[in-house]
């Protein structure tokens, strides 16, 4: 206990721990709303996308997490409108962007002059390499997550699991929609560092997975997602300082034993219970 104590005082881990926990704020926020969307695989588009705009950032010299946003959003967008406009079946809209981002990512890394040095970190995460500048924008992008959700609870709620009354209501269902795609593209970017490129779906699914086995209700299955979210990374942060591992891997690792632990833990309480009943 008193080295993961030390371990706060190098500002290298303290602010992996702040990465943690936004991570768990803002992933277990979105994730759920992608699990009760049923629209993980265009959260797997987005994401593989996002390499483009990382190719692009390398080759232009800005920073690749700001090509990253910018080319996600509009990745998110152009599957929302595919979909809606253009009529185009959902799964070839995401194969279509999917393939777009990763191939321009390809081209322009490869045109970029000399190496980029921190490529790994991004497609396999690298959560003790995050910076101030990158936890401070987290920080405003939780408080962004927090602030829409609860003011649009209902109409989200809405939306999530019935499009069509919600716009028997008079709710601006496309607009909602484009809003909500945009924060999803913009979420997984701030997490790529966290987990990565190959890993990000996973944060934005396994602590709902988790939640899941104890609620149904929405708010409290995007609390619960937080929390488990928060106590995986965590966990997972130290468990790969303590073995030298990647940090990426390890979080998931950490997540799918947690979601292992729980599913136990849930099976030797209902056969309690019906031991009880009987």
């Amino acid at each position: 206990m008193d080295t993961i104590i030390e371990l706060f005082q190098y500002d290298f881990f303290l602010n992996a721990f702040w990465a943690s926990l936004f991570a768990a704020i803002t992933c277990g926020i979105v994730g759920t709303y992608i699990v009760a969307r049923r629209i993980v695989f265009i959260s797997g588009g987005i994401t593989h996308a996002s390499f483009g705009g990382i190719g692009i950032g390398y080759f232009l010299g800005w920073n690749p997490l700001l090509g990253a946003a910018i080319f996600s959003v509009l990745s998110g967008l152009g599957i929302q409108y595919f979909t809606r406009t253009a009529k185009l079946r959902e799964d070839s809209s995401i194969a279509i962007w999917w393939s777009l981002g990763m191939a321009i990512g390809i081209i322009f890394i490869y045109l970029s002059p000399g190496y980029a040095p921190n490529l790994m970190s991004y497609l396999f995460g690298s959560i003790l390499t995050v910076s101030t500048t990158e936890i401070w924008i987290m920080a405003g992008l939780s408080l962004v997550l927090v602030t829409f959700f609860a003011l649009m609870y209902r109409a989200i709620l809405y939306v999530a699991f019935n499009e069509e009354f919600a716009k028997t209501t008079g709710l601006p269902v496309n607009l909602i929609n484009y809003i909500l795609i945009s924060l999803i593209a913009v979420t997984i970017v701030m997490n790529i560092r966290v987990v990565g490129i190959i890993l990000i779906m996973s944060l934005l699914t396994l602590p709902q997975a988790t939640a899941n086995l104890f609620t149904h209700d929405f708010r409290h299955m995007m609390l619960y997602s937080v929390g488990f979210a928060f106590i995986g990374s965590f966990a997972g942060l130290l468990f790969s300082f303590f073995a030298d591992i990647p940090s990426g891997a390890s979080i998931i690792f950490t997540l799918v034993l947690l979601f292992g632990i729980m599913k136990g833990v849930t099976l030797i309480l209902k056969r309690q219970k019906r031991k009880h009943a009987g």
